[in-house]
């Protein structure tokens, strides 16, 4: 499905989502409050709108009601929470995903500033960290809809209890789903017949509540730090 997508901030951060966006199918428009930053040339596929996000008058003009999802991407949060306030709430925008430049303002990010889904540098770094070295246990990469479902990892030691049986074996609780496989250098989409290997990462999407549930299906109780 092809979806119109706004983008508050043009610079680094804003045109490399609007760069793998547009490579995805997708008609993206690019809003930019400085004249300097304003490079049609690096992005020539987007629309290019030279416009203060924060203003409701900007927004209506550059038609973000007819926008399927709004980034807000600037650097700077408190115009990222405004543009998502405005975007959700004036606009009516299905999506609004906001950028988080600052650790400590990550607890304002919420639906109440009509946010849906942010991501925040810091806790996307450290999360990123963390499963580059961790076996044997999970780690939280992103959350979604505001704490109500996570992505998670786990990549399975050889002393997992699972390892070498098929996926259909696996008694996952409610709420819960594997998404994909990563072994190796191949991302697997998982069926019921595939068959675990150590060395395994596996990919769920789950709500915060079964967390510990599917940590200790998958794990059987053993953790080891690589």
């Amino acid at each position: 499905m092809t979806m119109r997508i706004a983008i508050a901030g043009a610079g680094n951060v804003g045109r490399s989502i609007a760069q793998e966006l547009i490579g995805n199918g997708h008609q993206v428009m690019l809003i930019e409050r400085q004249p300097r930053q304003l490079r049609p040339e690096r992005v020539p596929e987007a629309e290019w709108v030279l416009a203060d996000a924060c203003e409701l008058s900007s927004l209506e003009e550059a038609d973000v009601a007819g926008c399927d999802v709004v980034v807000a991407a600037t650097g700077d949060d408190k115009a990222n929470l405004v543009c998502s306030l405005l975007a959700k709430t004036e606009f009516a925008v299905n999506r609004v995903v906001a950028r988080v430049n600052r650790a400590e303002n990550e607890w304002l990010f919420t639906e109440q500033w009509g946010v849906d889904v942010s991501v925040s540098k810091p806790r996307l770094m450290a999360a990123l960290v963390e499963e580059a070295v961790t076996v044997g246990d999970l780690v939280r990469i992103m959350t979604f809809r505001q704490g109500e479902a996570n992505l998670v990892e786990i990549t399975l030691p050889p002393t997992a209890p699972y390892v070498g049986k098929p996926i259909r074996a696996v008694p996952l609780p409610r709420d819960s789903a594997l998404v994909a496989i990563v072994r190796g250098k191949r991302v697997l989409v998982p069926t019921p017949d595939d068959p675990l290997e150590a060395g395994d990462e596996l990919i769920f999407v789950c709500t915060t509540e079964v967390e510990d549930a599917v940590r200790a299906v998958v794990l059987g109780g053993a953790r080891e730090i690589a």
